[in-house]
C-alpha cells in the first residue's frame, strides 16, 4: 500500500519543523557540510543504513565534504511522512 501524499499545507507545516531543508522540484532538499571527505562518506553510509531500514531511499549527491539529500516518495507521487521522517534522521545523524 502506498503512503498517502501530504497536502501542500501539511508539507509546509512539516518543512517548518526541519531547519535547513527547502523545497526544490517537488522534493525536500538539504545540503550538509562536514569537516572532510571521509566524514561526509561516514554520513552517507549512516544514511544508507537508515534508508534501507525504512525502505525509503534518497537521491544523494556527494561533493567532497558536502552531501546533498533530496527526498520524495516516488510511488506516492509526492511528499509523504516517510520523507520527513528520513529528513529528521538525517538531521540527527549529521549532528
Amino acid at each position: 500500500m502506498r503512503d498517502p501524499k501530504l497536502t501542500d499545507a501539511a508539507v509546509q507545516a512539516a518543512l517548518a519543523l526541519r531547519s535547513g531543508w527547502s523545497m526544490h522540484n517537488g522534493m525536500i532538499v538539504r545540503t550538509f557540510a562536514f569537516a572532510n571527505f571521509v566524514a561526509a562518506l561516514r554520513f552517507v553510509n549512516a544514511i544508507a543504513e537508515a534508508a534501507e531500514a525504512a525502505d525509503h531511499h534518497p537521491d544523494i549527491d556527494i561533493r567532497y565534504n558536502k552531501v546533498t539529500l533530496a527526498l520524495t516518495t516516488h510511488d506516492s507521487g509526492g511528499l509523504t511522512e516517510k520523507d520527513f521522517a528520513l529528513a529528521a534522521q538525517a538531521d540527527t545523524l549529521a549532528a
